[in-house]
């Protein structure tokens, strides 16, 4: 086959009116076919088709301020609820915001164009359009340390652990008030997704355990759990014959945190593997500035976070995630099954004895090369 009738194989545009009458997948596959709206389209079908299958442990990567806006609720906790989602690593902003919700606080809907000066005077807080009263955040606050300072919490921990906690002290304060739902740290709580925050120290939950640390308090992140035991997930998936798909909402440090896996394993713990079988991110970043929050899958092979053999199976889509996500959300409910809950958190202990055992393993095996090579060179 010449390479004109190659490039030329693709589907003819040739869409049917827009009727009013369509679902949101027909409205995808009819009418979303160039640009980014192309993007979107395929990071509908390669989440959907590809990444849902049940061979695949899937982990979500969250930046930007997605929970205030209802996010959580609208669609990620759907998501979690259907198994599409595995585990989490997400700015602690996004769990601090998520737990208003599940407290009982209030955001509202509200306007970019306003005197900031006018908001402080009045106590109002603004996250761009949507504003909250200034009480909502001494009250998550004080929460926060009163949930933080019980016995279960004075010891180091991983961040998957404290969220977990502190999820089910949400989840009976949902209860309590009548509320279901509403946070996703309590529906990751109730349904074994373990989140990670790959900067504990950078939200107001960090603040606040780190304000309790002055006054005595035994709880501590420990970072080095979060690594290994982020590892600990990829591996299991791959190693069990299965595969690691990797859904990126934004940038920054939750995205490398959720592709660190793979260099993690592979060049520090010299174990061998390959990289992340499915890459889709959606991120108004942009390559060329040089930010890890704009660089592509093609540049993530470089590092060994992404199989090279799997480019085919990469979509970036350039737009706002608070259009992108909830449409990629809907897509894949309306067109995939729910799949049986891997429950992840559950099996943390065993999932980090394979991995050390793997790791010790290896580590073994090059000693070994190591000290056969300097016999070599010592005799030559």
């Amino acid at each position: 086959m010449s390479k004109r009738t190659d490039y030329l194989g693709g589907a003819r545009i040739n869409p049917k009116p827009i009727t009013g009458k369509e679902t949101l997948p027909e409205l995808v596959d009819n009418a979303f076919l160039a640009y980014n709206a192309g993007r979107l389209s395929e990071a509908c079908r390669l989440f959907t088709d590809r990444m849902l299958e049940d061979d695949v442990t899937v982990g979500m990567s969250l930046t930007g301020a997605m929970t205030p806006a209802g996010l959580g609720m609208s669609t990620i906790i759907p998501l979690m609820e259907a198994g599409f989602l595995d585990w989490i690593v997400s700015t602690g902003a996004n769990l601090y915001h998520d737990a208003h919700f599940g407290l009982g606080l209030s955001m509202h809907r509200g306007t970019p164009f306003i005197d900031d000066v006018e908001l402080r005077e009045e106590g109002v807080v603004r996250i761009y359009d949507i504003f909250f009263d200034y009480d909502v955040l001494l009250s998550t606050d004080r929460y926060i340390r009163e949930v933080s300072a019980r016995a279960e919490f004075q010891r180091p921990m991983s961040t998957a652990e404290y969220h977990y906690l502190l999820g089910g002290y949400v989840k009976e304060r949902e209860k309590a008030l009548g509320l279901k739902r509403r946070s996703l740290l309590a529906a990751a709580h109730d349904l074994a997704v373990p989140i990670y925050t790959s900067s504990p120290g950078d939200s107001s939950i960090g603040m606040n355990v780190a304000e309790q640390a002055l006054a005595g308090s035994q709880l501590r992140f420990d970072v080095s759990a979060d690594v290994n035991e982020t590892s600990a997930l990829v591996f299991d998936a791959k190693v069990r014959g299965g595969k690691s798909g990797v859904l990126l909402i934004g940038g920054g440090s939750p995205k490398n945190f959720v592709l660190q896996t793979e260099p993690q394993i592979q060049e520090v713990l010299g174990i061998s593997e390959k990289g992340h079988d499915y890459y889709l991110q959606m991120t108004d970043a942009r390559p060329d500035t040089g930010g890890l929050s704009g660089a592509t899958p093609a540049e993530a092979v470089s590092w060994g976070k992404v199989d090279p053999d799997k480019l085919p199976d990469t979509v970036v889509c350039y737009l706002d995630n608070t259009v992108g996500f909830p449409i990629l959300a809907s897509y894949a409910l309306a067109r995939r099954k729910p799949r049986r809950l891997k429950r992840l958190y559950d099996r943390r202990a065993e999932l980090m004895r394979q991995l050390t055992e793997a790791y010790l393993e290896a580590k073994a095996d090059r000693d070994a090369r190591a000290e056969a090579a300097t016999g070599e060179r010592a005799t030559s």
